[in-house]
């Protein structure tokens, strides 16, 4: 069967997102007063923050996930990834487009519009943006009993979020997507940000760069900006591994999963991957290259 295999790009954030421009540090002090303490004039004479501080990045990202989502409580351990939002968001208003391309145009929206979101995280970021912002329902899915155990405690502080997450324990690393669908459940779109790194050494280099790139002191063992914890920056086979298997594992459940799709951080992954998704007879593919300043980020996403 041919893949009709399409490539998107786009510039700048999307227009939905709500994290356009400069960040209004008054407005969101006023949500969370504690990112005041992490303020400083820049250069430019501007307000900002130490973005290679990892506490001021959190206290940041909280910030932000109160001022704009309605969170009542939101908080991960010292350990975990703490994402940039601006980006997060950026995937579920792409999908939701891809949603609208085949609903006459217009994004569904509401609690029947379901997604199935693979490694959760204990940040449980993208449930908390989809659901705010289109009403959508989530199954979370996460290998780390610590990461659920804090998405856990997110939920039950947060109720109107709780009554549209629940999340499950993968027990079973070298899956994805068995044993984690129900027999009878159907998803809308299934997302993914898999681990990018093949080794705990690997990583360790990545965060180097990120740290040098920010202008950090590096010493013998740099503090990551968004820290991470093994199960979110590596795994066996690293990205390209771990999508491979996720491609190959679609096709057992693609009656159950409309769109399925993963984000790409490394381009050189794209070609061995869309060779993948030949073997298995994908029917449409598209490929989302969202750009925002220096930074781009590739979202495969397939379907049958």
């Amino acid at each position: 069967m041919e893949n009709n295999e399409t490539n998107l790009s786009f510039e700048g954030l999307h227009t939905r997102n709500k994290h356009i421009g400069r960040y209004d540090f008054a407005q969101l002090i006023k949500t969370h007063p504690d990112l005041n303490l992490h303020l400083f004039l820049n250069k430019a004479g501007e307000k900002s923050i130490d973005f290679s501080n990892p506490i001021a990045v959190k206290a940041l990202n909280k910030a932000l996930l109160m001022h704009f989502y309605n969170l009542e409580y939101w908080n991960i351990p010292k350990s975990n990834l703490c994402p940039p939002i601006p980006g997060r968001a950026e995937y579920i208003h792409h999908i939701a487009d891809l949603l609208a391309a085949s609903n006459g145009g217009v994004v569904p929206t509401g609690n029947a519009v379901r997604i199935l979101d693979i490694g959760v995280g204990a940040n449980c970021i993208y449930p908390i943006i989809g659901n705010h912002e289109y009403g959508w329902t989530f199954v979370g899915t996460e290998v780390d009993k610590q990461s659920l155990l804090s998405v856990e405690t997110i939920l039950s502080k947060n109720p109107k979020l709780k009554e549209n997450v629940t999340v499950r324990f993968n027990d079973n690393k070298r899956h994805a997507l068995k044993y984690m669908l129900e027999s009878e459940e159907v998803f809308d779109f299934v997302i993914c940000n898999p681990p990018f790194h093949s080794s705990a050494e690997e990583a360790a280099k990545g965060s180097l760069r990120k740290s040098k790139n920010l202008g950090q002191k590096v010493a013998d063992k740099p503090v990551l900006n968004f820290s991470g914890q093994n199960n979110e920056l590596w795994c066996e086979g690293g990205e390209l591994g771990f999508l491979t298997n996720m491609i190959y594992e679609s096709v057992h459940f693609k009656s159950q999963c409309k769109w399925f799709s993963a984000i790409v951080s490394k381009k050189t992954n794209l070609k061995p991957l869309y060779k993948q998704m030949k073997k298995v007879e994908v029917k449409n593919s598209t490929t989302l290259h969202l750009t925002n300043g220096n930074k781009t980020t590739q979202i495969i996403c397939w379907q049958f």
